[in-house]
């Protein structure tokens, strides 16, 4: 038989290993003081909430059922509760208007596949998330930049560029709150000018928002999919489709995340979810509503907490030990630090140095780009940095870059 890789269809090529996830190996190895994955700390999971909840679960009634096939929109018991979560971000909305996905990534996957067709084009941030980027491609889009801050094309030069590649602007996605790599948020006017590209663009936006209750610092800024129902009338007039999740909160062993947006929209992503896997797990959906229904509020208060001290101790190290020419954002929220290098230095040959010589971890930045740029970049996860692994950790990186930006 011929090789495997000429069995594959075209749209095989574009897929690649996550480089985060194949850094996340790296935190089986103890002398690794790692800040490459954006992942939670397990110390601080509800444990006893879960094991209760399981317990509650499967001694009720409805037992049988939480073991049961169930609709592919999902729990409504939970959708129910996410109704009056959406209502609390200032987003009315009803039960046809949320659908359980199993983790945001999910439905990153389902709407580049409900959207994009190979050649069209997708705005997308520089830097933006490295799990969009591979959930898009297996539809093979071209990528075009979106600046969520301003200084972007005019409608037209973006539909003229995608013309020319011989698709259409198809839609357009960002993280708006604590952005997974950069940390940054973008403020109301901001969100407002985008929603004024995508309505002259006529084209969908999804907010991704699965850092949108890990705020510690400054005012909360309304969710895009708020604007939009707010200057639309109601969310079945709106373009914004938004992705939520429990990972960054509860659990994100348990899968499972949600969309929220128009009933059209969620009834044709709903005919996905029925041809992909049916449903997400019931019994996963039935315990999260438990946890969520009785702790939601109290624990995610206690992870602000948390991780707010995480994210002080790790700027605090970096004002300490880094070396003249290296910048990094201060994020209000979320889990990351974004650092610019030197100018010239490659994040990628970093990380090889780094690992070999002062046994520290981190993602190179051009990961994150959709057009390669970037090399001269890094992120740094503050989600699992206790105090010793900030200080020891940013002393041995900020030795490793004045090094390197010497010669030696």
């Amino acid at each position: 038989m011929s090789t495997w890789e000429e069995k594959y269809a075209a749209r095989a090529v574009r897929m690649r290993a996550s480089e985060i996830r194949e850094l996340l190996k790296l935190l089986d190895q103890p002398h690794i003081i790692s800040f490459a994955g954006g992942i939670p700390d397990p110390a601080l999971f509800p444990n006893d909430s879960f094991r209760e909840a399981y317990e509650n679960v499967l001694s009720g009634e409805g037992a049988g059922a939480a073991l049961q096939y169930s609709v592919s929109e999902g729990y409504l018991p939970l959708r129910a509760w996410l109704v009056d979560h959406m209502g609390s971000l200032g987003v009315p909305c009803a039960p046809e208007n949320v659908m359980i996905v199993s983790g945001s990534q999910q439905a990153l996957d389902y709407l580049g596949k409900l959207f994009l067709s190979p050649g069209d084009t997708a705005l997308v941030a520089r830097p933006t998330y490295l799990g969009a980027l591979q959930a898009f491609n297996a539809y093979e889009p071209r990528y075009d930049r979106l600046a969520p801050e301003g200084n972007n094309m005019t409608p037209q030069a973006y539909r003229d560029a995608a013309e020319k590649a011989g698709g259409r602007v198809a839609l357009a996605y960002l993280t708006p709150e604590f952005s997974n790599p950069t940390g940054e948020t973008i403020d109301r006017a901001a969100r407002e000018r985008l929603l004024d590209l995508t309505d002259e663009l006529d084209i969908p936006l999804i907010e991704d928002a699965a850092y949108q209750a890990l705020r510690y610092d400054g005012d909360p800024v309304p969710p895009i999919l708020a604007l939009d129902v707010e200057r639309s009338g109601g969310i079945d007039n709106t373009r914004t489709i938004y992705c939520g999740t429990f990972s960054k909160t509860l659990s994100p062993g348990l899968r499972m995340g949600w969309i929220c947006g128009a009933a059209p929209v969620i009834r044709k992503l709903v005919l996905m979810k029925q041809a992909s896997d049916l449903h997400s797990p019931t019994i996963n959906q039935a315990v999260m509503h438990d946890v969520a229904l009785r702790h939601y509020d109290s624990h995610t208060a206690m992870l602000r907490d948390a991780y707010r001290r995480r994210r002080d101790l790790l700027l605090q190290a970096l004002e300490r030990h880094m070396p003249e020419g290296t910048s990094w954002t201060k994020p209000e929220g979320g889990m990351f630090i974004w650092v610019t290098l030197p100018e010239g230095m490659d994040g990628g040959a970093l990380l090889a140095r780094a690992i070999e010589t002062e046994h520290v971890a981190f993602v190179p930045g051009q990961a994150f780009h959709a057009d390669g740029s970037g090399a001269n970049t890094i992120r740094l996860s503050f989600s699992l940095a206790d105090e010793t692994a900030a200080e020891e950790g940013m002393t041995r990186l900020g030795r490793l870059i004045r090094r390197e930006a010497s010669g030696r």
